[in-house]
Formats: structure tokens, sequence, C-alpha cells
């Protein structure tokens, strides 16, 4: 049997068992629950009524989030001469192409994101068994993959987030850090779900979002009211 420490004890016991939540309540309550010495990470679990075994369900995007990680997120950018001064200019940390490259084929994947250019997808997309399982590899669905790289970078550096549903039909994020106001959390969370609200499948029947829980690094899940998360 696994024992509860006394900090998830006392968490657990602010929790109201069978009570939904409405979003900048939660938001509160994981603010008060959370007992880490560092700055926890709030996520953001969204279990939908989808089948991500079939192509026409799967739900991925990005979003901005109003108030961004909490994050300093690393951006590498892997791009033509041409386009670094562009790239180092929009804040990225890293930014070359053949260098890096080399370093990525023995194992250097100190980066949050990579960012990229279609002429030189065929280079890049030689790191896939290093970057793929790492979900570091540049995707045009995900705007890492672009002529564009400052305003990329910009936009990441802003707060820009990845999601994908997982196999089990689940959204998993982050969406701040336990230090941030609960208004500005719930902006956040309000701000990811919107989009995956707007990105619901055409195939997808029945309840699309089923449940939502808030939770920070080690602490309970506070369950949200699906029918209030605009609250």
């Amino acid at each position: 049997m696994i024992k509860r420490t006394k900090n998830r004890k006392a968490a657990l016991e602010k929790i109201e068992e069978g009570k939904l939540y409405k979003l900048t309540e939660a938001a509160a309550l994981v603010k008060e629950i959370t007992a880490t010495r560092f700055d926890a990470s709030v996520d953001i679990d969204v279990r939908l009524g989808i089948d991500p075994r079939k192509s026409n369900q799967m739900v991925r995007g990005t979003v901005t989030l109003p108030h961004g990680t909490g994050k300093e997120t690393r951006v590498l950018v892997l791009c033509t001469p041409d386009k670094e001064d562009e790239a180092k200019k929009a804040g990225a940390d890293h930014v070359g192409l053949d260098d890096f490259i080399e370093k990525i084929k023995k194992g250097w994947t100190d980066v949050d994101v990579i960012i990229t250019m279609p002429p030189v997808m065929g280079k890049v997309g030689q790191l896939g068994k290093v970057l793929g399982p790492r979900g570091l590899m540049p995707n045009p669905k995900s705007g890492t993959v672009t002529m564009d790289v400052g305003k990329a970078v910009e936009e990441v550096k802003q707060g820009k987030i990845d999601f994908k549903v997982d196999k089990y039909g689940i959204i998993h994020s982050q969406i701040g850090k336990a230090s941030f106001e609960p208004d500005k959390l719930a902006d956040n969370a309000r701000e990811l779900i919107n989009t995956i609200v707007k990105l619901k499948p055409a195939a997808a029947k029945g309840t699309y979002i089923r449940s939502l829980y808030l939770s920070s690094t080690m602490s309970p899940g506070v369950k949200v009211d699906t029918k209030a998360f605009d609250d």
C-alpha cells in the first residue's frame, strides 16, 4: 500500500469530494494545496470523447497562452545563414544548421523547441530518431517549420505551446506556475480549452469534453465543471 505524505493528506482534505469546481475556483485551490519548495508547474488534463486511433478524430494544435507558461523556453533555430540574424534578434537561444545537426546526431537535445525552414527540412528530417521520441521534431502544423523564423521565435517566447491528444484521448499541458494569480491560470486554461473546442473533429460524436482537471507538480487533481469553465 502506498503511504500518503502529510502534505498530500492535507491537500486531499481541502478538496471537497464529488464537487465540480468552477475554473477560477479550481485554480485558486490548486495554488492553496501546492506544498513544493519550488515554483511548481500547473497543468491541465482534458479528456475528450474521441477515438484517437482514428485519423479523422485526431486533435492537435497550437495556442498562445495570454500570460505565458512561466517557463523560460529554450529555442534552437536551424536555418540558412541569411536567416540567422532574424532568428537571433527575435530571441533564439541557439542559431545555426550543420554544426547543431551534428551535435543532435550525437545526442544533444538541450532545448525545448526547435524551429526550422522548409528548404532545410531534408537535413533536419535525418534527426527524426533523436527528436521524435523527445517531441522536438519541427512540424508545419505547429508553426515550427516556417520561412518566418523571427515571428515563430517570438510567439514561442511569448507563450505559444503545441498540444496533442494522447492515445488515451487526453490532452495534457502546462498552463502556468503556482506563483501565478488564480485569474491568470484560469485565463490560460480557458484559452487552451476554447482552442480545443474549436478543433472538435466532425467525426466526434457524443460529449466532446468529458472531464477537466487542474493540478500542480505532486498535487492531487481538482475536477473542473465542464459546463462552467467560462467562470
